[in-house]
């Protein structure tokens, strides 16, 4: 019962934050303005930022878990080998996530992925944290 006490602000926590940093990156890159015609659907550049966000996403899983469980010997995401798959997932996030807010012309609604790219921006950012984390550890423990 506790550890849901301390779980659920403790998610909350990071929903915002998580929020928090993306407009702080849509800011920096000058797009934050909402555009005044939303485009519904599927664009290029959105299905480019989605693709980006979601590896992202797993280098956040990958980096967790290899942080979480360094020793075990096998599955692909446990020690050295998930730290380096969250390494390169988060590289290529920030990369990728990078230049798709450089490519925008517009803000959130233009059907340019730029909330997909600030997105896998930050994602990619914590994945090549997470993953640095692990392969120290994994270095130190081995």
């Amino acid at each position: 019962m506790k550890r849901t006490v301390v779980f659920i602000p403790a998610a909350l926590a990071a929903a915002a934050l998580f929020g928090a940093l993306v407009y702080a990156v849509l800011v920096a890159a000058r797009v934050s303005e909402p555009a005044t015609t939303t485009v519904y659907g599927w664009t290029s550049q959105r299905l480019w930022a989605t693709v980006v966000a979601m590896l992202a996403l797993i280098g956040v899983g990958s980096g967790g878990l290899a942080l979480a469980r360094p020793f075990r010997g096998f599955g692909i995401v446990s020690g050295r080998r998930g730290a380096i798959v969250a390494l390169m997932a988060g590289s290529v996030a920030v990369v990728n996530g990078g230049l798709v807010l450089a490519s925008a012309s517009g803000g959130p609604g233009t059907g340019n992925g730029v909330v997909g790219g600030a997105g896998a921006l930050v994602l990619g950012l914590i994945a090549m944290v997470l993953g640095g984390l692990a392969l120290v550890r994994s270095r130190s423990i081995v």
